[in-house]
């Protein structure tokens, strides 16, 4: 991947993170109600914003680049939230997806319309069959919206995630290049 994409729809932006995105990332992943269906613990500082906004432009320098999108909203040119695919494994032609959104941008259809982007993208230029994502079994946007952009349920991983003190199950969806066909 010689420049990282930058995808664009009617109402957003998908480009690459910088690093004055810190402060508008640590607002969403302090948020403890937000970052329950996360995987992680709350970031307390500043600093671990801008820890992982290092770690989202690094990961393009891996073998198998992995991608996390700064999702912006083209109205007012703010970062609404990410996502991404990573642990892209070349040789079976798979990833995992991830994703988050700020409070603000949740429940107008955001995420469905960058995530549309992002498998396009990922079936076209990764060469990917199939793309993952796991999800907290409460956590019933995220699976409403996964099942609307054709992903199938698999399974329950028991135990699988470890975050705010407790393990966590998660649910396992796949979506298939055969069953991708952009939503409208």
């Amino acid at each position: 991947m010689s420049a990282f994409p930058v995808l664009q729809s009617a109402r957003l932006t998908l480009r690459e993170f910088r690093p004055q995105d810190a402060p508008t990332l640590f607002a969403i992943y302090r948020d403890a109600v937000s970052m329950q269906w996360f995987g992680s613990e709350p970031l307390q500082t500043l600093a671990q914003a801008e820890a992982q906004v290092a770690l989202f432009i690094g990961w393009q320098q891996l073998p198998s680049p992995w991608l996390r999108w700064a999702v912006e909203s083209r109205a007012d040119q703010q970062l609404a939230g990410s996502c991404g695919l990573f642990k892209w494994n070349r040789g079976w032609r798979s990833c995992t997806l991830g994703y988050e959104l700020a409070p603000a941008y949740r429940g107008q259809g955001m995420m469905r319309e960058a995530l549309q982007l992002a498998l396009d993208w990922g079936f076209a230029n990764m060469a990917l069959n199939r793309i993952e994502a796991q999800v907290h079994p409460d956590n019933l946007p995220s699976i409403r919206l996964l099942q609307g952009l054709g992903f199938v349920q698999e399974g329950r991983l028991r135990e699988a995630g470890f975050w705010l003190g407790q393990y966590h199950d998660l649910l396992v969806f796949s979506l298939l290049r055969q069953d991708w066909a952009q939503p409208s």
